[in-house]
């Protein structure tokens, strides 16, 4: 039996979409060079489609899908993109017609054991599983050190136990592909304002799980410190997101 879906965004889909940040291009033109064809790709738990608008770019077609009805009202409207409401472990695609799966930091949610079945039934032979994820963005120390103790000490407790995976970059996830060794490094990066940032970090799942349990907002007292070492609130200041890649080909 599949494990039941765990809805830890749909109450800030608007939110995610605004504010959740832009994988790099060169992904994408990697991705797209090691797929067997540029026909079909699946983006699997696409959020607010950021990673599903770059595949269409280089691919035919795009699936994005979400088990939220709430992400996919709130995603990026793109030309050759078709958005789902699907289960990941239940795509509703045709057998052996995918050339590239796609999984932006959404792993860890999954039923692995039922989304691997899923994953060998519709790639295509040679066809490419790249999934991803990232950890604490970096800007400079004295504000990574607030965010950095914001993360471990304000919200220990909030955090889902998955997120461990994320920390481990998916090091330690089972993986059962042919897998693609010396891979490249990719980063996100952006440049942000102060307000920027702050909305970023309230579509944590962490923060939301917070307010919820305390009624109070954890991060009204982290922003008044923020302010302090930012400098003017619209100033922005580069952030940075090492990406942990995986892939693996259909054998």
């Amino acid at each position: 039996m599949t494990k039941p879906f765990q809805d830890h965004f749909s109450g800030q889909a608007d939110s995610y979409a605004h504010y959740r940040p832009g994988y790099p291009s060169t992904l994408f033109d990697y991705l797209a060079d090691r797929a067997p064809a540029r026909t079909l790709a699946w983006d699997c738990a696409t959020g607010s489609g950021q990673a599903a608008c770059e595949l269409a770019k280089r691919f035919r077609k795009v699936i994005a899908s979400d088990a939220s009805q709430a992400q996919i009202d709130a995603a990026i409207s793109c030309t050759g993109v078709e958005y789902r409401v699907a289960r990941a472990e239940q795509s509703g695609l045709d057998t052996a017609s995918v050339d590239l799966v796609t999984v932006a930091q959404a792993l860890h949610w999954f039923d692995l054991e039922a989304f691997y079945r899923e994953v060998e039934r519709i790639l295509r032979p040679s066809g490419l599983l790249a999934v991803w994820s990232y950890n604490l963005l970096r800007i400079n120390p004295p504000v990574d050190r607030l965010i950095d103790r914001f993360y471990r000490e304000t919200l220990a407790d909030y955090w889902p136990p998955e997120r461990k995976q994320v920390e481990e970059g998916y090091a330690e996830i089972d993986f059962p592909f042919r897998a693609e060794a010396d891979l490249p490094c990719f980063d996100m990066s952006t440049e942000w304002s102060l307000p920027q940032l702050i909305g970023y970090l309230g579509t944590w799942s962490a923060t939301s799980r917070y307010r919820e349990a305390t009624g109070q907002d954890p991060l009204q007292p982290l922003a008044a410190e923020l302010q302090g070492i930012w400098g003017e609130a619209e100033t922005r200041h580069r952030v940075r997101w090492p990406l942990s890649l995986r892939l693996g080909y259909r054998g």
